[in-house]
């Protein structure tokens, strides 16, 4: 044997000997491919003969004439002696070049981008990871690995590619971390880097030069905003050791569009810490006007009812931060940790997408989304179109069997004693063999008993053309043959299955699908196999989830009846019926069965024995499934017409002892095998310990899965290893099939010493457009396919387009494979609608035209047909991803993942790539199991490295990478990843994954161009006539008129006070204690139902009184001055009220601090305090401990505290005067709120609004003395503080006031307390409503036996600022229906800052209605309504009955000019019960003007109106109001202030966070706020922590499928970290300055690239 002129045979034996070592090394990984060669070569030179044109350098490379080893890159760190070892690299997906290329395209890479950055993850999650770092250090680790791999220890379970399969690892690997961090704990562990940089560089991959710096070369790219100025050190400060230093700095990030991010800058210099915050910075306070934002410290456990305002400040002066907390360049203080995650994201952004966006966006009243305009510069084809391909005639043998089992019948007869089947034992040794003789005897006893026997009453329970499912193990070849001809024998159907082993078993219910379908009702099984089945606990068969009943039968040969001696089974001549039914696993998980008729059966073995030369009495090795496909076809049929005796070495053999196979090929001297490149593998994992084989007797090896286009590697591996065994190269015989067409195409066995067929290598980037290139410039990214052979005899074979039409392809285009012969599938059985589109398909040619009449088969293979008529496969259908138009392969994808190096943190064998459809496209994903030992670190940085291989190899992004435990993914019967299971348990939410990433910003490229908004401006559309905006009614409402009442005696009969002689609140509690002193006012009840408090008209006075005495005899408070109340919800907060209004102060209502959450709840209290410039507060005996506390101190500081006075024990003093404001337009009270946007804002209320908004109340839900409502309110703020101490005193009805905080020890106290008073109204929040839908929804029947009835609710008011909660509402009534609450009671209010009620539904207005809304509309600020059900329709309930005297109106809030009906914008109101104004100290104009006394642009120029704030839009309904009139619906879309504006559209929070809470069943809820135009998702968990993971890509893809949105970080937090206000509004703000601050202690960060 001569190489490159050297003769092998003559060189010395030393010389050998080594070069075999060399071999053995490469074929074991030992050595790289390049160190391999270069070993070789200088072995080799002393004797080389030089050619002309054959470079020395090139020996040891793969020739065509001799394929040498595809060695691995990886090195082995076991010993030598270690068996089975994990170190090698997986052949099966094996190229040299292919590695190259890798390798060099991620130098590349590191060149131009920058490393993604690393998830953060919760020390409890980490359940894989040995990992004691959180977050990863800032510095790359510069140490190299040495060459000692990990020692996997033996072969584990190898499944298929294999659960045992090679195990790569690196020889020189570096591990780098991926992420910057701000962990003074993580910093101990590195060495300080000379600079900061934005990005730690990954270190240089083995054999390549150290990388340049290559961040400072970057240029920002011409669309890009540049980077502030970095803030300079201090030059009194000394320079801090860089670790410290570290920890302190961060880059300020401008914001900028997701399109328009800026580079990073190439060494910001260090910032200074901050300096440590005091508590005596009352400067900023004194500033400070009527919004301010804090930070309030660590987010605690989510306190209901805790308004916590957040740390930034609007139209007013910063507040100084606490702590060590950074600002960014918009203000938000930030941890450095996060905000350099955050960065790091921005960078990995900044690179195009391919392909680039099609500047397009229709702006109408449908969203269309369309595929990118193909680049006109992609290959297109050019050739000639192909013509059909025909095989070599079917040769016509005299004796050959009419059917098989006629073959049966004539071999069981005349060679009873010939070996049909050789059964192998656990450990490889043969177990038994079965002969002809018994295979025949066998076979009619079971069809004997089939067809005679298993009725009753001589009624026979099967007949011909039944369906029988066989169902037997892989290690039990001998049972399945007999009762495969068995069945041949009786003429039933056979349809083999796998044996089920759980009810969880991948893929149960689709064989119980396909069972189903073809009316299955008896299984065949052996009694080994029944004893194992899943049992119920009385012994009788688990029913499996799928399946129809089935009566097992066991086919033992003791429980078989010998047949009489006049009965001899039917044995006719093959036709056209079905003879058995294999199994066949579609893309999608679901199992068809193909039927195979009698004819084409025997058509096939006919076509395979001329093909293969098969021989009567030859040896043939199977390793295949013996059910299906090749397996079956070669072991079973085939081997029994041509009277061949098989050797079936079973999948558990395999597993034990992989050399198994080839020691039967040597003791048996067997003819020929039949195997998968796994099992080629196999063999050389552990050749070392069997080097005295022999492979000569081989004459065909057959590699079923020769299609798959990495098998080549295999072979060459093999026949170079084994080639010194006798193994010659003309025997490797690869095969295309399929389940429908059967055998296409196999390579015919070769004559010794004839050349091997050529290969071709196929550019991947052609490939991915259907088109065959010659690759002359790059080879590193090209596939090498080698050929299977021509077609089979007797067959016609097309290439046609696999999409569309059945066109024939031209001849340099890739296409499906569609094959006409007898030998093949003929339907999918009961399916006629896929048997069509499968088995009837007539090519077509250019023109359209039919090519003829005879019908093809689709194979499902991809490929084309090269010289010599040879048959070349390049991937399936099956395993085929469009995405943006074009093609790319699973398998492709696999062997570039597997040329990641290193591959220490996964089973290579465990990899499954498929599709998966979100938002009009196909998106990758690749899962991995993950290997116990594998740290967080290697494990992101394979991923990250993966990603960015295949982005520079395939030119295509990957959606979604993720890393599971090991054997967690579901597997099929014999090893291999369940594709279609494992996809189910993805989008589901179920797969659990250890490790993901999510990169959908660089694979989604079909989003519509971002909207770019048209400059503002008054056109002349806006022209408005009379009542006319553009052709539409102006949308406006107004509520009825504010009437007085004149008459005396109609006073005194409702009593009520006359409004002509008293203005003022106070002067009404005096007028009702002198008028009816005894009526009670107020009812505080307790946890346990029990009036703990009442209030009459007198006591109440009498109390008011008291503290009004108390505050005037203090020095220190005068006429005017702001009081804080800071009480518990009761009546002392009532009193305490009114006693400041006797005093002449104004008092501020303070929720009190919470004694358990000091930290978060005392500094806001603090705040109100200094910012109102309170002269005193009034509370209780236990508050004033609290805030004089030693906790307190900790928080604020407590000796700046103004007046402090207990109103507990006051003495019975009446005030020397009651004190009457000068004027109506006096303030009365200050109302501070803290906002959604976690806003703290004060406003004045005059008395004129606090009576005037009483009236209004009183008018709409028609208040009396005799009337009794229930308000179950905090009554701090807003329309709570008015129901809880304002209605009842000028209305004079009865009260009953429930805390909250009671119900959270009596979910029940609520409802029982309207059961039990018969109270017709009721006011709650929807924090309230939250928590009896939760804790009582079901319960309704316990409640009822408790006598709860609620049929005298008539009205169920919820009070709110934001957009009605209809699911809340609905799940409400629906739920307490049972208990006789109205569907009809339940409503919503409607109110703001500058005005605390606009809309209250009342007791006389129509019903509230329900429009349904098109959400893309809606984010182009428009409305359009639609139909229920509609696609992305939105239904949205109105708020309620406009209040009395309220004008409102819907303005453009940039124009400021009035809107038509039903469209969407800003709602101003004009209504005499305003706000006076924002509180400050100042004043503040602009603010004021801007809020309060605004003006139309046009229209009416003169009315001033106050701003709300929020959108919306007002609808004329067909229903009629109280006057008489049409009515019209005022319509609450959402806050502007918290709307997100994305790529040019207004998104609203409520709506991105209904699709993600039901996206999961463990998502409980949730919230979504911006930061730097990144959208970030906060969900809490309501399961288990191991569960996080599963929320990303669920949460990730709903919101990129309903709202067009990507996610950029999606935050798994616990239950109640998300923080509500006392109304039950999210905070949003609060949370992502929390966020920001690493304060929530998320469970699991991922960072979406």
């Amino acid at each position: 044997m001569a190489e490159h002129g050297v003769d092998l045979s003559a060189l010395p034996k030393e010389i050998r000997e080594q070069l075999a070592e060399l071999d053995l090394e490469l074929s074991e990984g030992d050595i790289t491919q390049k160190g391999y060669e270069k070993k070789r070569t200088k072995l080799l030179a002393p004797f080389l003969v030089q050619s002309p044109g054959v470079p020395a350098k090139s020996l040891g490379k793969t020739t065509c004439s001799t394929p040498s080893s595809s060695g691995s890159s990886t090195r082995n760190r076991r010993p030598l002696h270690t068996r089975h070892g994990h170190g090698t690299r997986d052949d099966r997906y094996r190229s040299d070049i292919h590695t190259e290329a890798v390798q060099a395209a991620l130098a590349k890479h590191h060149e131009e981008k920058l490393a993604p950055p690393m998830p953060t993850k919760r020390r409890s999650t980490c359940v894989q990871s040995p990992a004691k770092a959180l977050t990863p250090p800032d510095s790359s680790s510069s140490s190299e690995e040495d060459d000692d791999d990990d020692d996997s220890g033996g072969l584990q379970s190898p499944d298929s590619p294999a659960d045992g399969a090679a195990q790569g690892s690196s020889t020189s690997s570096s591990s780098a971390s991926s992420t910057l961090s701000s962990d003074p704990g993580a910093q101990t562990q590195t060495q300080p880097l000379p600079q900061p940089l934005p990005q730690p560089l990954p270190q240089p991959l083995p054999q390549m030069q150290p990388l340049p710096q290559p961040l400072p070369q970057m240029q920002p790219l011409p669309q890009m905003q540049p980077l502030p100025q970095p803030l300079q050190p201090l030059p009194q400060m000394q320079p801090l050791p860089q670790p410290q230093l570290q920890a302190h700095t961060h880059s300020r990030v401008p914001s900028t569009s997701t399109h328009t991010n800026t580079h990073a800058h190439p060494a910001l210099p260090p910032l200074p810490p901050p300096p440590p915050h005091s508590q005596s910075h009352p400067v900023a306070l004194t500033e400070t006007l009527g919004h301010v934002r804090i930070d309030l410290g660590a987010v605690g456990q989510r306190m209901s009812r805790v308004d916590r305002p957040n740390n930034t400040i609007r139209a007013v002066s910063h507040i100084q931060g606490r702590g060590t907390i950074m600002e960014t360049a918009d203000g938000v203080p930030v941890s450095s940790r996060v905000s350099t995650k955050i960065q790091q994201l921005l960078n990995t952004l900044k690179r195009p997408k391919r392909p680039p966006l099609s500047e397009y966006f229709m702006d109408d009243q449908e969203e269309i989304v369309e595929v990118p305009t193909p680049d006109p510069s992609i290959p297109r084809p050019e050739g000639r179109q192909t013509i059909p391909v025909k095989g070599e005639p079917l040769g016509v043998v005299s004796n050959w069997p009419p059917s098989l089992q006629a073959a049966l019948a004539r071999w069981g007869a005349t060679q009873g004693k010939s070996p049909a089947l050789t059964a192998l034992d656990i450990s490889g040794k043969p177990l038994y063999t079965l002969t002809y003789g018994k295979l025949w005897s066998r076979s009619v006893k079971l069809a004997y008993t089939l067809l005679n026997k298993l009725g009753v009453k001589n009624e026979q329970l099967l007949k011909p053309k039944d369906r029988v499912a066989l169902v037997y193990p892989n290690s039990d070849p001998g049972m399945f043959f007999v009762a495969f001809y068995g069945c041949l024998l009786a003429e039933l159907i056979p349809v083999p299955i796998e044996v089920p082993l759980s009810r969880k078993d991948a893929g149960s219910s689709q064989v119980g699908f396909l069972l189903g379908n073809c009316g299955v009702s008896l299984a065949l099984t052996s009694e080994v196999c029944l004893k194992g089945l899943p049992k119920t606990p009385t012994g009788e068969i688990l029913q499996f989830k799928g399946w129809p009943p089935l009566k097992w039968v066991v086919t033992d040969p003791k429980y078989l009846t010998r047949p009489s001696k006049d009965w001899q089974p039917h044995i006719p001549t093959a036709n056209t019926d079905p003879a058995y039914i294999e199994y066949k696993v579609s893309k999608e998980g679901t199992v068809m069965g193909v039927a195979v008729s009698k004819v084409s059966m025997l058509t096939h073995c006919q076509a395979l024995t001329q093909a293969c030369n098969y021989c009567e009495g030859e040896i043939l090795v199977s390793v295949l499934d013996f059910k299906k496909d090749m397996g079956l076809w070669h072991g079973v049929l085939v081997s029994v017409m041509n009277r061949i005796h098989t050797i079936s070495v079973p999948y558990s053999v395999m597993k034990a002892c992989p050399f198994s196979w080839v020691q039967r090929v040597h003791i048996h001297k067997a003819r020929v095998a039949v195997v998968k490149c796994r099992d080629l593998h196999w063999a050389m994992m552990s050749h070392r310990e069997q080097r005295d084989v022999s492979l000569a007797s081989l004459r065909m090896l057959i590699v079923a899965d020769g299609a798959n286009p990495w098998s080549v590697a295999s072979c060459d591996a093999f026949l170079n290893l084994f080639q010194s065994h006798g193994l010659k190269p003309e025997v490797i015989c690869p095969c295309a099939s399929s389940a429908e067409a059967m055998t296409v195409a196999i390579r015919r066995p070769g004559v010794p010493g004839s050349p091997l067929p050529a290969r071709a290598v196929l550019p991947l980037s052609g490939l991915s457009h259907g088109v065959i290139r010659v690759n002359t410039e790059d080879k590193k990214t090209a596939l090498t396919v080698q050929d299977v052979g021509h077609v089979m005899p007797g067959a016609l074979m097309c290439i046609v387009k696999p999409d569309g039409p059945p066109m024939l392809c031209k001849t340099d285009e890739i296409g499906e494979l569609v094959v006409n012969s007898r030998a093949g599938g003929t339907l999918y059985y009961g399916l006629p609608g896929l048997t069509k589109n499968t088995f009837e398909v007539i090519p077509v040619n250019a023109s359209g035209a039919p090519i003829g009449e005879i019908p093809f088969v689709r194979s499902g293979l991809l490929g084309f047909v090269g010289p010599g008529s040879l048959i070349f496969v390049c991937g399936k259908t099956e395993g085929l991803m469009m995405v943006s138009g074009r093609r790319h392969n699973a398998d492709d994808l696999v062997a570039t993942a597997l040329a990641v190096e290193p591959i220490k943190t996964v089973y290579r064998g465990r990899i499954a790539v498929f599709s998966v459809g979100v938002f009009y496209d196909e998106r990758i994903v690749i899962i991995a199991e993950q290997r116990p030992d594998a740290s967080e670190e290697d494990s992101f940085q394979w991923m990250s490295r993966v990603l960015q291989a295949i982005d520079s190899i395939h030119q295509v992004g990957l959606y979604c990478l993720a890393l599971v435990p090991a054997n967690t993914l579901p597997k099929t019967p014999l090893g291999g990843i369940h594709l279609s299971d494992t996809r189910q348990l993805l989008q589901e939410g179920a797969l659990h994954p250890c490790n993901i990433l999510m990169c959908p910003h660089t694979c989604v490229t079909n989003l519509p161009k971002p909207r770019q908004k048209q400059p503002v401006g008054v056109g002349p559309a806006s022209i408005v006539l009379g009542n006319l905006v553009a052709g539409k009614r102006i949308a406006q409402a107004a509520g009825r008129e504010l009437g007085m009442m004149e008459d005396q005696n109609l006073v005194r009969k409702l009593c009520m006070w006359p409004t002509m002689m008293h203005q003022f609140l106070s002067e009404a509690l005096q007028w009702r204690s002198q008028t009816d002193p005894d009526h009670v006012l107020y009812v505080l009840l307790n946890a346990k139902g029990t009036a703990v408090c009442t209030a009459t008209c007198l006591q109440l006075h009498k109390r008011a009184e008291k503290v009004a005495a108390a505050l005037i005899e203090r020095s220190g408070i005068n006429t005017g001055e702001n009081i804080v109340l800071l009480y518990p919800p009761g009546i002392d907060l009532i009193a305490a009220f009114y006693g400041c209004l006797y005093a002449g102060c104004v008092p501020v209502t303070v929720r009190p601090p919470h004694p358990q959450n000091l930290t978060a709840t005392l500094p806001t209290v603090r705040l109100i305090v200094d910012v109102c410039k309170a002269a005193g507060i009034l509370t209780t005996q236990v508050l004033v401990k609290i805030l004089r506390s030693k906790e307190a101190a900790a928080t604020v500081n407590t000796k700046t505290w103004p007046i402090i006075i207990d109103t507990d024990d006051l003495p019975r003093k009446r005030p020397p005067h009651i004190y009457k404001p000068p004027s109506p337009d006096v303030i009365a009270y200050l109302d501070f709120s803290v906002s959604t946007t976690g806003m703290l804002t004060g406003v004045k209320m005059t008395h004129t609004a606090v009576t005037v908004l009483c009236r209004s109340i009183k008018l709409q839900c028609e208040l009396y003395s005799s009337r009794q409502i229930a308000i179950c309110l905090d009554p701090y703020c807003g329309m709570g503080f008015v129901l809880w101490c304002l209605a009842s005193v000028y209305s004079g009805h009865q009260s009953v006031l429930i805390p909250p905080a009671e119900l959270e020890q009596s979910l029940a106290l609520w409802m029982s307390a309207l059961s039990q008073n018969r109270i017709r109204d009721t006011f709650c929040s929807y924090s309230v409503m939250e928590l009896c839908t939760k804790g009582l929804g079901g319960q309704t029947e316990s409640l009822k036996a408790r006598g709860v009835n609620l049929s005298c609710v008539r009205s169920c008011v919820v009070v709110a600022e934001e957009r009605p909660r209809l699911l809340l509402t609905h799940s409400f009534s629906k739920l307490f229906k049972d208990v006789g609450l109205s569907p009809r009671a339940v409503s919503t209010t409607f109110g703001s800052r500058v005005n605390l009620a606009v809309c209250l539904q009342g007791t006389t207005g129509p019903d509230p209605s329900t429009v349904y809304v098109d959400m893309k509309s809606l984010r182009h600020d428009r409305v359009r309504l639609v139909e229920r059900g509609a696609p992305q329709s939105l239904p949205l309930i109105e708020s309620g009955t406009i209040l009395p005297g309220v004008r409102v109106i819907i303005v453009n809030p940039e124009t400021r000019g009035p809107l038509g009906d039903s469209h969407l914008g800003e709602i101003w109101l004009n209504s005499p019960h305003s706000a006076a104004g924002y509180y400050t100290i100042y004043g503040e104009e602009n603010l004021q003007a801007d809020h309060f006394n605004v003006r139309l642009s046009f229209g009416d120029p003169h009315t001033q109106w106050a701003r709300t704030g929020y959108l919306g839009f007002i609808k004329r309904t067909e229903l009629t109001d109280s006057t008489g009139g049409p009515h019209d619906a005022l319509f609450v879309v959402g806050s502007l202030d918290e709307t997100l504006e994305l790529r040019g559209l207004r998104y609203h929070p409520i709506d991105i966070e209904t699709s993600v809470s039901r996206a999961h069943r463990s998502i409980a809820e949730s919230a979504v706020f911006t930061w730097t135009n990144l959208l970030v998702v906060v969900s809490e968990l309501c399961g288990s922590e191991q569960d996080a993971l599963d929320l990303v890509p669920v949460v990730t893809s709903v919101v990129l499928e309903e709202h067009h949105l990507i996610v950029g970080v999606v935050v798994v937090v616990d239950p109640g970290v998300i923080p509500i206000n006392s109304r039950g509004e999210k905070q949003r703000m609060h949370l992502r300055d929390s966020f920001l601050a690493d304060q929530l202690d998320p469970i699991y960060v991922a960072y979406n690239m």
